[in-house]
C-alpha cells in the first residue's frame, strides 16, 4: 500500500514526550508546511496541529501492578492506532519514549516500509534488553538524550546519535525572587523547599504525604512550594495536601503546621528553592539542569519494587561495576547519578523514603556545607555533559526525519 506522502505519525503517551512532540511538530510544519500529523499524543499535541487517533491521557499509567489493570482498555486503542496506520500509512514515523506501546507500533511500520524515528530511548540499558532486537530490527534511527546511550546502542550495532537534551536548552527563569515571592504569597526572607512528587495522581499519593509528615513533624523556619503539574487537578491537590497536613499534628497542639503553597511552574519552583525534594523521574534532570541541590525519593507498591529489582541491571557504558549498590544493594534510579557514573545526588526509596531520614538528608542541602557546594558543582559539570555544540535537540530530530522522507515530500 503506498504511503501518504505528507502524512508524519507521531506517538508519545507521557507529557514530557507531549511537549517534546509539540515543538517537532512545529519544527517540521516549518520545512514542511504541507504536512499532516496523526498518531497518540497529548494536549500540546493537539494543539500543534496533530490529529490525535488516541489520546494520551487515556492510556498513560504508570507501574507494573497498574498497567495490568487497565490492560484491555489499553489494548483498544492500541488496535486503533494500528488500524490507522494500515489504512492510511505515514511517509514517517516519529516515536517518543513510551515502549510499551510504541515497539509494537514499530513491528507494524516496519512491516510497512515506513521508516523509524526513535527519540528519548527506552531504557534497555537498564532492563528488558531482550528488546535491544526490537530497535535493530524496527528502528531506522536511535536519538538519545543521554550521552552514554549513544555508545551503549552503537556498541550494538544500533544507529545510534546523542542529540543533547531538551531542557538543557531552556535559559533559567527570569522572574526575581521577589516578584515570585509576590506572585505565590510567599516571605522572600525564608527559604524555599520545593516539593516535587510526581505529575501523576498516583504519585502524589505515594510520595507526597511523607513529604507533608516531614515537613510537619520536622518544623524549620522554611515555606514549602508544591509545583502543579498540568496533568493534575489544581483543587484537588489543594485540598488532598490540606488533609494531610491537618492529619499530622495528632495529640500534639504545639506542632507548628507548615506552609504549603501550590504553585504553577515546576522550573521557577526548583530555580528560587534553596532545595528541593523530587520524586525520580523527568523533574530529576529539570532539578539538575537548573542547578538546585536535591534528593531523589520515590516509592511504589512493594510487588512493583521487587520485580525491578530483580530485573535492573546495568551495562559498563551506563554504570561502572565499581560503583555497585547501595547499602540497600539498590543500583541507582536517579538519572543525575547515572549520567554522572556516580552518586552525586542522594536517593531514598521504599522504606528509606521516610520523615526522619528525609530530613536528615535535607539538612545539608540548606546550609553553606561541604555537600551542598560539592552537589552544586557536580550539577554544573552534569549540565555541560547533556549540551552539545550546534543544533538543538529538536532541530537534530527535524533533520533526521526529512532525511529519511522520500524526496517528493522535500
Amino acid at each position: 500500500m503506498a504511503t501518504s506522502p505528507n502524512s508524519i505519525f507521531l506517538s508519545s503517551g507521557e507529557a514530557s514526550g507531549d511537549h517534546y512532540g509539540a515543538q517537532i511538530i512545529h519544527a517540521l510544519r516549518a520545512s514542511l508546511p504541507n504536512a499532516t500529523f496523526t498518531g497518540l499524543g497529548g494536549a500540546e499535541m493537539a494543539q500543534a496541529g496533530q490529529t490525535r487517533i488516541v489520546k494520551a491521557e487515556d492510556v498513560a499509567h504508570m507501574g507494573i501492578t497498574e498497567v495490568i489493570l487497565h490492560a484491555p482498555y489499553i489494548y483498544s486503542q492500541y488496535r486503533k492506532l494500528v488500524a490507522s496506520i494500515r489504512s492510511h500509512p505515514p511517509a514517517a514515523a516519529i516515536l517518543i519514549d513510551f515502549p510499551d506501546v510504541n515497539f509494537r507500533l514499530a513491528k507494524h511500520l516496519k512491516s510497512l516500509g515506513i521508516p523509524v524515528i526513535w527519540f528519548v530511548s527506552p531504557q534497555l540499558w537498564a532492563w528488558k534488553r531482550r528488546r535491544l532486537r526490537w530497535v535493530q530490527q524496527r528502528v531506522t534511527r536511535m536519538l538519545t538524550i543521554f550521552p552514554f546511550e549513544e555508545q551503549f546502542y552503537k556498541n550494538r550495532k544500533v544507529q545510534a546519535e546523542f542529540v543533547g537534551h531538551p531542557l538543557a536548552e531552556l535559559p533559567l527563569p527570569t522572574i526575581t525572587r521577589e516578584a515570585y515571592a509576590a506572585h505565590n504569597n510567599l516571605d522572600p526572607n525564608k527559604p524555599w523547599i520545593a516539593l516535587l512528587p510526581g505529575s501523576r495522581w498516583r504519585e502524589i499519593e505515594s510520595n507526597l504525604p511523607t513529604m507533608v509528615e516531614m515537613a510537619c513533624r520536622h518544623p524549620r523556619d522554611v515555606e514549602y512550594i508544591l509545583p502543579v503539574a498540568s496533568t493534575i487537578d489544581r483543587p484537588r491537590l489543594a485540598d488532598f495536601t490540606a488533609g494531610w497536613i491537618s492529619h499530622y499534628p495528632g495529640s500534639d497542639p504545639t506542632l507548628t503546621l507548615p506552609y504549603i503553597h501550590l504553585v504553577s511552574d515546576a522550573r521557577e519552583a526548583l530555580h528560587h528553592a534553596r532545595a528541593s525534594v523530587v520524586a525520580s523521574g523527568t523533574a530529576t534532570v529539570q532539578a539538575a539542569l537548573i542547578g538546585n541541590p536535591f534528593l531523589v525519593v520515590y516509592k511504589v507498591s512493594p510487588i512493583t519494587f521487587k520485580l525491578a529489582k530483580s530485573l535492573v541491571w546495568y551495562p559498563p557504558e551506563v554504570w561502572p561495576t565499581e560503583e555497585g549498590t547501595d547499602r540497600n544493594g539498590n543500583l541507582p534510579i536517579a538519572m543525575p547519578n547515572l549520567i554522572a557514573g556516580r552518586r552525586i545526588v542522594p536517593e531514598l526509596l521504599q522504606e528509606r523514603f521516610n520523615p526522619d531520614a528525609l530530613s536528615e538528608a535535607l539538612t545539608p542541602l540548606l546550609r553553606d556545607t561541604p555537600t551542598r557546594q560539592r552537589q552544586l558543582e557536580d550539577l554544573a559539570a552534569l549540565r555541560q555533559c547533556l549540551t552539545t555544540q550546534g543544533p538543538t535537540p529538536i532541530v537534530r530530530v527535524r533533520d533526521a526525519v526529512l532525511s529519511v522522507l522520500p524526496p517528493s515530500v522535500n
